[in-house]
């Protein structure tokens, strides 16, 4: 059944303000003399009040909670994912950047899907070997080669990330839960500027990090969390392998960021691993196995 152009229209929405975060960030941090952990603190604190007021204006005032929902785990998944995300765009393109938070948000989650002993088909496993080699191929030494302090916070944010989804999975109330999330994870964000040494700030740097927090995080997630029920599954994950190809053609476009060869293939071996393992059905549990989740 062909998704409804509505849905399609909003789906387009979430994934273009995701790539939007990728590209906000790096020109910050690249163009401005705004510091990656002010750029996370202000991200964060935006972030949760465009989240709170976006709740607040779709709950009956005599039900809204002054107690931030979310958990501080799941805050502090959420932070980590930031920072990391803000330290690393020192030294990566956006194209670059993008890609490697996919890949270790999508592997962590496939790892944990194992761990929990969900079984791979044999096309499935391919797709994860693939997937694997492209991320080595990307970060093998070399003259294209991305900074590996840079890949390794990129790395760790979606790794991050992706603990912090699948904590979040199945929420009933998503967008009161992300914007709690966002609140706890504000105090740390202001730890992590104390031991950073201060803050380095400019207008534009501020406003760049109030469009990644407000508009890029803040209306990205609420029109994702909207449209996610009408998605099935896969369409859900399949079309977020849309989100590094559309930040490495923001990169080109608005940063003159060039688009190696060494990128082009780990990106099609990355991608194209994660698509295999989304489209082939996974094989059931067994019944000893599911007590474990």
């Amino acid at each position: 059944m062909p998704i409804p152009f509505r849905v399609l229209m909003f789906t387009s929405l979430a994934m273009l303000a995701f790539a939007a975060n990728s590209l906000l960030n790096r020109i910050a941090l690249s163009e401005t003399d705004i510091d990656p952990a002010s750029f996370t603190l202000i991200r964060l604190a935006s972030g949760a009040v465009l989240l709170w007021l976006l709740h607040a204006l779709k709950t009956p005032a005599h039900t809204l909670s002054a107690r931030p929902a979310g958990s501080w785990i799941s805050a502090f998944s959420l932070f980590i994912y930031a920072a990391g995300f803000s330290f690393a765009y020192l030294s990566l393109t956006a194209a670059t950047g993008a890609l490697l938070l996919f890949a270790a948000v999508q592997i962590t989650m496939m790892a944990v899907a194992l761990w929990r002993g969900e079984r791979m088909t044999i096309w499935q496993l391919a797709g994860f070997v693939l997937a694997l080699a492209g991320l080595v191929v990307l970060l093998l030494p070399g003259v294209s080669a991305p900074s590996w302090q840079g890949a390794i916070l990129m790395l760790t944010a979606g790794g991050a990330w992706g603990i912090y989804t699948l904590r979040g999975k199945g929420a009933k109330d998503p967008l009161q839960i992300t914007a709690g999330n966002f609140l706890r994870a504000v105090p740390m964000a202001v730890v992590c500027c104390l031991i950073a040494g201060g803050t380095h700030l400019d207008r534009l740097g501020v406003i760049y990090a109030i469009l990644s927090g407000g508009i890029a995080s803040g209306v990205g997630y609420a029109v994702w969390y909207s449209v996610l029920p009408l998605l099935t599954a896969m369409s859900a994950a399949t079309v977020q392998l849309s989100v590094p190809v559309l930040a490495a053609m923001g990169g080109v476009i608005f940063l003159s960021e060039s688009v190696s060869a060494r990128l082009l293939i780990a990106s099609a071996a990355i991608l194209g691993g994660i698509a295999v393992v989304l489209w082939f059905k996974p094989v059931p549990q067994p019944e000893q196995n599911r007590g474990r989740q």
